[in-house]
C-alpha cells in the first residue's frame, strides 16, 4: 500500500495523533498504572482499596444517587416533555425554556444556592417556614442529606434526559397516535401504548446518561455531600490525589478505574438497547402531530408548571442575589441587612480577576483547538472513503463520556514528566483537559454540518485547478461557518466553568476561576462565593446568546 503525503493527509493524521496523544494516551496509562505496580501485574491495590469500609461505602453512595436521580429524574421529564410537546398547553415555549434553565447553570454552582436556600440552620426556606410556624425551632429542611444531594442531583441533571426525549417526540411520526385516536382510543391509551413504547429508546438513552453523568459528577457531592459527610467516588479519589503519595495514586487509579468501567458498561448497555429494536419513528413526510386538548387541566397544568419553574429556575438564581446582597447571612434578607460591600471586595479582589483570566484563556485555546482537531475528524468521518474513518470519531465520543476525574488523573500520570512531556502544575494541563473533554461536541456539529455540503460544491473548486487546502478554507469552512461557530462556543462554555478537572489541575500558578469559586465557597467566603456565582451566570447567559447569535440560532446550551 502506498503512503500518501498530500496536504489533506498530513492535516487529517495530525489531528488523530494529537486525539490519541491527549486524549487515548493517559486513560490507557491510568489503566495500566492501576494493574502493574513495581513492573508487575498486580491486582493488591483493588484489595486494598475495596477492603476499605470507607471505600466500598463510596461506591455505594455513588450507585445510590445516580439511580434514584436517574429514576427522579426520568419518571419528571417524560410527563413535563409529553406536556410541552404534545399537548396544547399555553406558553409552552416559556416553560420549555425556563424547565431547562439548570441546564445551562454550572451543577457546582447549583449546589451553592441549594445550601443557601436549604440549609437547616439559616437557609432562606427555613427561615420562611420558621416565620410563619414560630413552634419550629431548626429546620425543617436540610439539604445536606442524601435526600438533599439526591434532590440537587436531579434539578441539575434531569435537563439531560427531558432534552432527549422531547427531541424523540418533536421527530415521532404522528400518524401512528392519530390511526389510535380515529380507532376510538382514549388520548390515555394512546400515551401508553404508542407513545411510550415509540420513545422507549431515548427515555433508556436520556435516563442512562443521567446515571453516568451523576456518577461521575464531584461538585454537588463535594459541596452537599461533604457537609453531609456523604462520600462518593470522586470525592475519594481526590482526597487520594491530594496525599500525593504514589502509594495514594495507584489507590487512586484502582477507583477511577472501576468508575471509568462503571461508564463504559453502561454506555455498553444503551448501544446494545438501542441496537437491538427497531424503533421508526420517522415519517416519511414533513407532518405536526395533533395536540391533545388538555381541556379543564389545561389552567391547573399552566400552574403546576409555573410552580415547578420557580422551584427549578427562579429559587436558585434568587438565593445567588439575595446572598451577595445581605451583611449576614443569619440575619436573612432585610432592608437594614443590605450592603453593596461584597460586591465591591470581590470585584476588587485582584484573585478573582487573575482566576477569571486564566479561564478565559485557557477555553479559547481549547475551544480554538478543539474546532480545528474537530473539524478534521469530522472531515475524516464524512468526507473521506478510509478504512476506519469512523475510529477517530468514536474515540472523541470514549473521552468525552471517561468521567472528568479520571481523564484528568490520566493526565497527571502521563503528562508529569516520567513520559517526556511536564505539564503537571501549569497552565497548559488545563488547556488540554478542557480540549480532550469536550473535542466530541465540536466533532458533533462539524460532522452534522458537512453532511449536508454536497460533494459537487468541492469537486466543482477542485475541477477548477485548486489545492485540497485552498477549497477547505474559502469553500468548505464558509459553508459551515456557523455550525463551527456553534461547535467552537460548546467547547468553550463548560470549559469556563468546569470545576472536576479544575480540583485536580489547577496551581498555584494557574487556578481557574470553577476552583476559586469552589474554595471561596468551602474555605473562605460564601458571600463572596454568591457574588462569583451570580457573575458566572451572567457571563453564561452571555455566552448561550452569543452562541445563538453567531450560529443564527442553530445551536445553545
Amino acid at each position: 500500500m502506498r503512503l500518501r503525503f498530500d496536504t489533506k493527509s498530513v492535516a487529517i493524521a495530525l489531528a488523530v495523533a494529537v486525539l490519541l496523544l491527549f486524549g487515548i494516551f493517559p486513560i490507557v496509562l491510568l489503566v495500566i498504572n492501576a494493574f502493574v505496580v513495581d513492573g508487575q501485574f498486580s491486582v493488591n491495590n483493588f484489595r486494598e482499596v475495596y477492603a476499605s469500609k470507607s471505600n466500598l461505602m463510596a461506591v455505594w453512595n455513588t450507585v445510590k444517587a445516580a439511580g434514584l436521580t436517574m429514576i427522579i429524574g426520568t419518571v419528571m421529564s417524560f410527563p413535563l416533555a409529553w406536556l410541552v410537546g404534545r399537548t396544547d398547553l399555553p406558553f409552552k415555549n416559556v416553560f420549555r425554556t425556563l424547565i431547562v434553565t439548570p441546564y445551562m447553570i454550572p451543577p457546582f454552582v447549583g449546589a451553592i444556592a441549594w445550601g443557601y436556600l436549604a440549609n437547616p440552620r439559616i437557609g432562606y426556606l427555613n427561615q420562611w417556614i420558621r416565620a410563619l410556624f414560630p413552634a419550629i425551632e431548626q429546620g425543617p429542611i436540610n439539604i445536606y442529606s442524601m435526600g438533599g444531594m439526591v434532590w440537587v442531583l436531579v434539578l441539575f441533571y434531569f435537563p439531560f434526559s427531558f432534552l432527549s426525549i422531547s427531541r424523540a417526540l418533536e421527530k415521532m411520526d404522528p400518524s401512528l397516535e392519530e390511526a389510535a385516536r380515529i380507532s376510538g382510543a382514549s388520548p390515555l391509551r394512546v400515551l401508553r401504548d404508542i407513545t411510550l413504547p415509540l420513545t422507549a429508546p431515548a427515555i433508556a438513552a436520556g435516563a442512562l446518561l443521567v446515571f453516568v453523568a451523576v456518577a461521575s459528577a464531584f461538585g454537588v457531592p463535594s459541596i452537599i455531600g461533604g457537609q453531609a459527610r456523604l462520600q462518593v467516588v470522586t470525592t475519594r479519589i481526590i482526597s487520594y490525589v491530594y496525599v500525593g503519595t504514589p502509594e495514594a495514586m495507584h489507590e487512586a487509579t484502582a477507583l477511577a478505574v472501576v468508575l471509568l468501567a462503571l461508564s463504559v458498561v453502561v454506555l455498553w448497555f444503551s448501544n446494545w438497547y438501542l441496537a437491538k429494536r427497531e424503533y421508526f419513528t420517522l415519517a416519511g413526510k414533513s407532518t405536526r402531530p395533533t395536540l391533545v386538548e388538555l381541556g379543564r387541566w389545561k389552567w391547573p397544568m399552566v400552574v403546576l408548571f409555573t410552580l415547578i419553574c420557580i422551584v427549578f429556575a427562579v429559587l436558585p438564581v434568587m438565593a445567588l442575589v439575595m446572598t451577595s446582597l445581605v451583611k449576614t447571612m443569619g440575619r436573612g434578607f432585610a432592608f437594614n441587612n443590605l450592603s453593596l460591600d461584597v460586591w465591591k471586595s470581590v470585584l476588587q479582589d485582584a484573585v478573582t480577576w487573575r482566576t477569571l483570566r486564566t479561564s478565559l484563556y485557557a477555553s479559547v485555546l481549547a475551544a480554538t483547538g478543539g474546532t480545528l482537531v474537530g473539524l478534521l475528524i469530522a472531515y475524516l468521518k464524512v468526507k473521506t472513503q478510509i478504512r476506519f474513518r469512523t475510529i477517530p470519531d468514536f474515540l472523541a465520543t470514549f473521552t468525552n463520556a471517561t468521567p472528568g476525574i479520571v481523564l484528568a488523573l490520566g493526565l497527571i500520570i502521563a503528562f508529569s514528566g516520567k513520559y517526556g512531556l511536564n505539564l503537571y502544575g501549569t497552565f497548559w494541563i488545563l488547556v488540554v483537559a478542557y480540549f480532550v473533554r469536550h473535542l466530541s461536541y465540536a466533532v458533533r456539529q462539524a460532522a452534522a454540518a458537512l453532511e449536508q455540503v454536497h460533494p459537487s460544491l468541492e469537486e466543482a473548486a477542485l475541477s477548477s485547478g485548486a489545492g485540497w487546502a485552498r477549497v477547505f478554507k474559502d469553500v468548505t469552512i464558509p459553508l459551515i461557518g456557523p455550525s463551527l461557530v456553534g461547535g467552537w462556543f460548546l467547547v468553550f462554555m463548560p470549559s469556563f466553568y468546569e470545576l472536576t478537572m479544575s480540583v485536580m489541575l489547577y496551581s498555584s500558578r494557574a487556578t481557574p476561576v470553577g476552583y476559586h469559586l469552589y474554595h471561596l465557597n468551602s474555605y473562605a467566603s460564601p458571600q463572596s462565593a454568591a457574588v462569583l456565582s451570580v457573575l458566572i451566570l451572567i457571563l453564561v447567559l452571555i455566552g448561550n446568546l452569543l452562541m445563538r447569535w453567531a450560529s443564527r440560532g442553530k445551536v445553545s446550551l
